[in-house]
């Protein structure tokens, strides 16, 4: 019955192990789930943030042409304010080319409003990259705080498994010490029982000796009297 026992407990500890190991497991498979969530972000913010600098780039460089025509224009028409005064034959062809101009002037200011309108965007971008960082941050400090607290968890777990473990030694170490002096006790009876039975037999052969020495004695003055008795007939004869 004690045995049945014994094996019983054992495989409900064994079977305790088994969904701890489980549980670890499940816990590192969505550890590592988050933790791939969190590099895809990761990659994400990067690439965004590389468009973002190359549409910094490509703006500045149509600031840059902007400039360079505003220059351009600029010097246009001081050379055509010029020409005016020195040559007012030729009139129309200023017309016509202050015309050009004009409509150069309206596609800067279509391609400036293009450029204001990218730079609202981009701004807007900036906006929602900065809240992605923060939640970012916020998940990651969570991740962490999980971490921890799934560290100290298994941490208390191994201590409460070692205080077993060192209970389950210390009982071990007990029942040995029982069963060895136990053994030694069974021993030194056996050995005492030994000795009494060895003197019983001793004693046993002494006794045997002794009555066959009593025997012997008897048989013996039996045969000495026999042995006067005939001499004494003989004499008398």
């Amino acid at each position: 019955m004690t045995t049945k026992k014994k094996k019983k407990t054992k495989f409900r500890k064994d079977t305790g192990g088994l969904a701890k190991i489980v549980s670890n497991a499940f816990s590192n498979y969505k550890k590592n789930k988050e933790q791939d969530k969190i590099k895809a972000i990761k990659l994400q913010k990067l690439e965004e943030k590389n468009s973002i600098l190359k549409e910094k780039k490509e703006l500045k460089i149509w600031e840059e042409r902007l400039n360079k025509e505003s220059n351009k224009i600029k010097l246009s028409e001081e050379e055509l304010r010029i020409k005016e005064k020195e040559f007012r034959i030729k009139e129309e062809k200023l017309r016509v080319e202050s015309d050009r101009l004009t409509k150069k002037d309206e596609e800067l200011i279509l391609v400036t409003k293009e450029l204001r309108e990218k730079e609202k965007q981009l701004k807007i971008r900036e906006e929602e990259q900065s809240r992605k960082d923060i939640d970012l941050k916020v998940r990651e400090e969570e991740q962490t705080q999980k971490e921890l607290k799934e560290q100290r968890r298994k941490n208390r777990e191994m201590k409460v498994l070692k205080e077993e473990e060192n209970k389950k030694k210390e009982l071990e170490y007990i029942k040995i010490k029982e069963w060895e002096e136990k053994f030694d006790r069974d021993q030194k009876l056996k050995e005492q029982e030994e000795i009494k039975r060895e003197q019983r037999l001793i004693q046993k052969e002494n006794e045997k000796r002794a009555k066959f020495e009593n025997l012997e004695n008897n048989s013996n003055n039996q045969v000495s009297g026999l042995e006067k008795f005939t001499v004494d007939k003989s004499k008398e004869n």
